[in-house]
C-alpha cells in the first residue's frame, strides 16, 4: 500500500472541516445567530447550574471578558440570556437562558444533529466508526 503524504491529509482533513463550518453557517441563518453567539448559549446551557458567570463564559469561548460581555449584550438584546446576581458573590454577574434561549438552542442542537447525520450520511457504520478512532487519535485530550 502506498503512503499518503501528510500534506494530503492535512488538506483533506482541513477542506472537510471547512465544508462542515460553511454548511453550519448557512444553517445558522434563519436565526440571524453567529457560531460564535450558539457557542455562547451552549456554554450558558452547559454549565453545571447553568448560570457561569461572564468570565467562565469567556474562558470557555477563548475569548477576551470585554468580547464575552459584547456577545453576552447582543444575545441579551434578543431575549435570549438574562444577566443575574451571583448568589455566592454578589459582585459577580451570572448569566442564564431564558425561555426563549432555551427553546432557540433546542431548536438549533436539533438543526446542528441533522446537518451533522446529513453530512456523514454517505459513511457506513463501519466507516464511522474508523473515522471516530483515527480522529479520537489525533484530537487533543481536552476535546
Amino acid at each position: 500500500m502506498t503512503e499518503v503524504p501528510a500534506e494530503e491529509l492535512r488538506d483533506l482533513v482541513m477542506s472537510t472541516s471547512r465544508t462542515l463550518r460553511r454548511n453550519w453557517f448557512t444553517a445558522l441563518e434563519p436565526w440571524e445567530l453567529s457560531p460564535h453567539e450558539f457557542r455562547a448559549l451552549r456554554v450558558i446551557h452547559h454549565e453545571a447550574d447553568g448560570r457561569p458567570r461572564l468570565g467562565d463564559v469567556a474562558k470557555a469561548l477563548s475569548i477576551a471578558p470585554r468580547s464575552a460581555t459584547e456577545v453576552v449584550d447582543r444575545l441579551q438584546k434578543r431575549n435570549l440570556v438574562e444577566r443575574v446576581a451571583d448568589g455566592v458573590d454578589r459582585r459577580a454577574v451570572c448569566v442564564q437562558l431564558t425561555d426563549t434561549g432555551l427553546k432557540l438552542i433546542t431548536e438549533m442542537s436539533a438543526a446542528r444533529d441533522a446537518q451533522a447525520a446529513d453530512f456523514f450520511g454517505s459513511l457506513d457504520a463501519h466507516d464511522r466508526a474508523e473515522l471516530r478512532r483515527i480522529l479520537g487519535k489525533l484530537a487533543p485530550d481536552d476535546c
